[in-house]
């Protein structure tokens, strides 16, 4: 753990605790899912402090700013400074109460439920 020294961005990733092993860092890597500084990287990349990763988790972006480079898997406490966490929040669920909802076990829809629930959902 040295301020300023090189590692590898696969690395890095699972020394922080982004990923859980190595080689599923490596492999969101092959898969053009982590970027650094805007151009996909290769898990062979280096990365130092000031760098920027967007990286793609469960469909959704995580933009993390290298503060540390770190080698080697750490604790929790110490992984959460080696990185500053850019990701914007989470849309707001605006439209939650506009589900069409349906008591279970109720059946098919009839042709009135089903038209009710296509003009809620904009298709007619």
């Amino acid at each position: 753990m040295s301020e300023g020294a090189s590692v590898r961005v696969d690395a890095w990733l699972w020394a922080i605790r982004v990923y859980k092993t190595r080689s599923a860092a490596t492999t969101a890597c092959r898969a053009g899912h982590v970027r650094v500084n805007g151009s996909h990287a290769k898990a062979a990349q280096i990365v130092r402090p000031g760098d920027e990763l967007r990286v793609r988790i469960n469909g959704f972006d995580r933009i993390l700013v290298v503060r540390q480079t770190i080698a080697k898997r750490v604790g929790a406490a110490v992984a959460a400074t080696a990185f500053e966490d850019r990701t914007p929040p989470p849309p707001s669920r605006e439209f939650a109460g506009l589900v069409a909802v349906r008591e279970r076990g109720a059946g098919r829809p009839t042709k009135r439920e089903r038209r009710e629930i296509d003009r809620l959902h904009g298709r007619g």
